[in-house]
């Protein structure tokens, strides 16, 4: 199988490539794990893999390959589960520098291990911080570190933690980005996961289609904040609730155990002996062997904090036991101790010997949840209170283990969940949506609507969106009426190019009419025209009145050019056709042709209504002997208040009539009629008009040898 051959299979099974590529992620992560822990190596290296694949596949097979880690390892360390999110945290990292090339230079590499170590080291400490039972593998050294008396116990495991992590992530990063050194970035879109629902588009189309100027927030992460607001609620009702319930559950425990205890103490006392040990003050083998029972049932369960042995009476509580403690020495038998505020309620019940339930308080013993079990004499006489005190403080810190626990997962699953929902939206909604808002835009936009609709009509085709859902109806609704319309822009365009030939033959008569009465045009129309289109072109070219240079004023003044000399309709023949020059009473007769040549095409103009071409033939009609200097007529106005179309056509036709032979004159020649318009430039006419024509004297001489034989 050749190269081509299995770049093209590479492509095709992308997703199973992705998969297969996550597969080795994590059995790398596993077995670098795994080899390190065997050997005491004080190094983690199970995020090589991830870094590795998050940097060629992208966010969503780095989130995977660090998630799936954790799952794999907590089987045999259940504590790992709990860390999922900070190899989550690193895939989105890793892959995010990757996009910006920081995986190509040494600063971005070294960027790449410090992001790391902050949230290995940084992070990574917030959790075994709250959890119970979890011991920091940085403990001597964060002890040396508390030890300089610069910083607190909290600061100190953190600069602990990130400092043991500096050379596993420095490792990490230099194994991985070797790894990645050996594939081919050519490869690296074939390592990434994705579901088109139409043709597949490369990341720079896709990047000129998700562009918008009005959008405020992009779909994707509306999309992205209802999902995190849902499962932000969720969990944190899930989390309530289970707390809620965990306390509870956690209270009946203690209180199951604290009774447990104190049942089993009295059972272990001879209610009989019990004013004779207070008598006598516990000097007898029998108190002695009661006294390391009730040691030995108090040591068999971590929960009981105290176990004692109490007469009550009027006066307080009389000690009978007290089991010594690490932390406190127990009170010597026949000690007073006075009640406190919180048994207020309860010593008329102490007094009658009533069984009452538990009793949490908080003094100077600690936060206790207490237990009592009045013991009976054989007469059924109470004659005193086993007390069996649980500690409540350990209660806190496994509310917080637990909550930490919660969270810790609920994060890793979390961000898990936001990445595949960000990946399966841009896929199956966005890309989608903005492929067709995509072509829409360029039919929008575009200056031939015609040819832009029959373009959009196949690239529509061409995307098939089968997302199987609403959308999908979307896009099959739109490009069917894309294809409506563009048959029926079609049509129009046929109807409007139809009118249109109409319209310039209706004009090429006209122009008929005066050309016919006048001997000396010689093609002048033509010509006219033709130079007309060559300076407004070359206008246009050269980025000159931009602005009043549209496609329809552009159409306009060509197709109206013929028309600038209607008014000679109305001149007499004698005046017309004079073989000599004119009197000055025969040139002011001359002179009303462009005044009637307005006041034909505006009666034109007010019997076709609406928007046309004749506007333009009208200000050329009456304004092409207007003079840049004002000293034209028939109004006198200057500079660019004559109207540009009248600027263009005074060029022209001065040119055509200099080069063209009349009854007065002979044709000037080329380079005469030239230097003619050079010297007018400025004072006769627009001197961008002038020169533009300048520029394009190759263009211009073919018109002149097509008409003007004698002149080139």
């Amino acid at each position: 199988m050749n190269k081509t051959k299995i770049i093209e299979l590479i492509r095709k099974r992308s997703n199973i490539v992705a998969i297969i590529l996550c597969a080795l992620g994590i059995l790398l992560n596993m077995l670098l794990s795994t080899a390190v822990s065997s050997l005491g190596i004080p190094l983690y290296l199970d995020t090589v893999g991830t870094v590795a694949v998050a940097v060629m596949g992208g966010y969503l097979p780095g989130a995977v390959v660090g998630f799936a880690t954790n799952i794999l390892k907590s089987i045999s360390d259940p504590s790992s589960l709990y860390y999922g999110v900070l190899n989550v945290l690193i895939a989105l990292s890793a892959s995010f520098l990757a996009e910006r090339g920081c995986h190509k230079k040494i600063r971005g590499m070294i960027l790449m291990v410090i992001v790391f170590i902050l949230i290995g080291g940084g992070l990574g400490t917030i959790i075994p911080w709250f959890m119970e039972g979890l011991s920091f593998d940085s403990e001597s050294l964060s002890g040396v570190i508390y030890g300089t008396g610069f910083v607190n116990q909290g600061v100190s495991h953190l600069l602990a933690s990130i400092i043991m992590d500096i050379p596993d992530k420095m490792i990490t990063v230099m194994m991985a980005l070797i790894i990645v050194r050996f594939v081919p970035e050519k490869f690296y879109h074939y390592f990434s996961f994705n579901s088109w629902m139409q043709k597949p588009i490369d990341e720079e189309e896709a990047a000129v289609i998700g562009r918008s100027s009005v959008r405020v927030m992009s779909l994707r992460r509306k999309t992205l904040l209802v999902l995190s607001a849902s499962l932000a609620t969720v969990a944190l009702v899930a989390t309530i609730t289970s707390y809620v319930i965990y306390r509870k559950t956690v209270i009946k425990d203690h209180i199951r155990i604290a009774q447990g205890t104190a049942k089993i103490a009295a059972g272990a006392l001879n209610g009989d002996h019990i004013d004779v040990y207070l008598r006598n003050g516990g000097d007898s083998e029998e108190y002695r062997q009661t006294e390391e029972i009730l040691k030995g049932i108090r040591n068999s369960s971590a929960d009981i904090a105290f176990l004692y042995v109490y007469k009550i009476d009027a006066d307080g509580c009389h000690v009978v036991f007290d089991v010594d403690t690490e932390e406190f020495e127990g009170e010597e038998i026949g000690t007073l101790i006075p009640f406190d505020e919180e048994f207020t309620d309860y010593i008329p019940d102490l007094l009658l010997g009533n069984e009452i339930g538990t009793i949490i308080t908080n003094d100077q013993y600690g936060y206790l949840l207490t237990a009592y079990q009045p013991v009976y004499d054989s007469y059924g006489k109470c004659v005193c209170y086993v007390g069996a005190d649980v500690d409540m403080g350990k209660l806190s810190v496994m509310e917080r283990s637990f909550i930490t626990e919660m969270v810790s997962v609920f994060l890793g699953f979390f961000l898990l969940l936001c990445i595949f929902t960000v990946w399966l939206t841009y896929y199956h909604l966005v890309m989608p949506i903005n492929s067709i808002v995509g072509i829409l835009n360029r039919l929008a936009h575009t200056n031939d609507p015609q040819e832009s609709m029959d373009e959009d009509v196949k690239m529509f085709r061409k995307l098939n969106i089968h997302t199987g859902d609403e959308l999908e109806n979307l896009f099959i609704a739109i490009e069917k009426m894309t294809k409506n319309q563009s048959e029926q822009m079609r049509s129009i365009k046929r109807l409007s190019d139809s009118t249109a030939k109409m319209q310039d033959g209706l004009i090429i008569t006209m122009a008929d009419l005066v050309e016919s009465r006048d001997s000396d045009t010689g093609a002048h129309v033509q010509k006219t025209a033709a130079y007309v289109k060559i300076i407004v072109e070359g206008l246009k070219k050269k980025g000159y009145y931009l602005q009043k240079l549209t496609p329809k004023f552009m159409s306009d003044v060509v197709r109206s050019a013929p028309l600038h000399d209607i008014g000679k309709i109305n001149i007499p023949d004698g005046v017309l056709n004079k073989p000599g020059k004119l009197t000055d009473e025969e040139f002011e007769i001359m002179k009303t042709h462009t005044t009637a040549g307005k006041r034909i095409m505006e009666n034109a103009i007010s019997t076709v209504k609406g928007d046309n071409y004749l506007k333009e033939a009208r200000n050329m009609a009456a304004y092409h002997h207007e003079r840049w200097d004002g000293k034209g007529y028939p109004e006198g106005i200057h500079g660019e208040v004559i109207p540009l179309s009248a600027r263009i056509m005074a060029v022209a036709d001065v040119f055509d009539a200099l080069t063209s032979p009349r009854i007065y004159k002979p044709a000037f020649p080329l380079e005469k009629a030239l230097a003619i318009l050079e010297e007018g430039k400025g004072t006769q006419f627009d001197p961008k008009c002038v020169e533009v024509f300048m520029d394009a004297l190759p263009e211009v001489k073919v018109i002149l040898r097509k008409y003007n034989k004698d002149t080139v």
